[in-house]
């Protein structure tokens, strides 16, 4: 059932989403030599890689040559990138990794490799799951490119505050998901798109209240 709604609903977003689609691509394109999209090598399910489509924000071919995680002040991202990374459209040409099989709707936003030969034995579940478009985690971290900007080192701040976080998203996640828990965090995706509401469902909530306590006796304040 979830992979024949997510062919539907890939489908259905691509034909509406088409004149978008080819305005953002010119805009890309005319902005900075290196054609539309950005592709870039991801682990998908059962630690398998993929190749993850976005609209290019960067300049061509710097993923890798910096820091993994970019903030706003990143000398790479072209100036239409900017708009791209703030308002999330760089993110819709995977719906066609979605369509493809690749990716679903809801699930664990796919990671570097880098990043997954990390995975404790407690963690390593998460790659049960196909990567999605959406899940717990982006939506707790909507904004992170503001912690990465404020951050002097992007990747450190990675590593030590949004990473341990977004992993127990994932796993509440790997544990409780079904159809209707899909259909629940598509709404809030939905909503976090139109309000950047900081408000998150109240199992999320708590992860996170739970979270910044114990980061707040290291010493450390959470930015989310």
């Amino acid at each position: 059932m979830k992979r024949a709604l997510d062919l539907l609903f890939s489908v259905i977003g691509l034909i509406v989403l088409s004149p978008l689609f080819l305005v953002v691509a010119l805009a890309v394109c005319l902005d900075s030599p290196g054609g539309p999209f950005f592709m870039g090598p991801r682990v998908g399910k059962h630690g398998k890689t993929f190749w993850i489509i976005k609209f290019r924000s960067m300049k061509k071919d710097s993923e890798g040559k910096g820091k993994w995680n970019v903030s706003d002040h990143d000398n790479r991202i072209t100036r239409v990138g900017h708009f791209l990374r703030k308002s999330k459209i760089d993110e819709l040409p995977q719906l066609i990794n979605v369509l493809k099989g690749d990716m679903s709707f809801v699930g664990p936003r796919p990671e570097l490799r880098c990043y997954v030969d990390m995975y404790t034995e407690k963690e390593v579940p998460i790659l049960d799951l196909k990567p999605g478009l959406t899940d717990w985690a982006s939506i707790t971290n909507f904004e992170q490119f503001k912690g990465f900007t404020q951050a002097k080192d992007p990747d450190a701040f990675y590593l030590e505050q949004v990473r341990p976080l977004k992993l127990r998203l994932q796993l509440y996640y790997r544990y409780h998901h079904n159809l209707a828990w899909d259909l629940w965090c598509i709404c809030w995706t939905v909503y976090k798109v139109l309000t950047r509401s900081p408000k998150l469902p109240h199992g999320v909530q708590k992860i996170v209240d739970d979270y910044k306590r114990e980061k707040k006796k290291e010493g450390i304040e959470v930015v989310l």
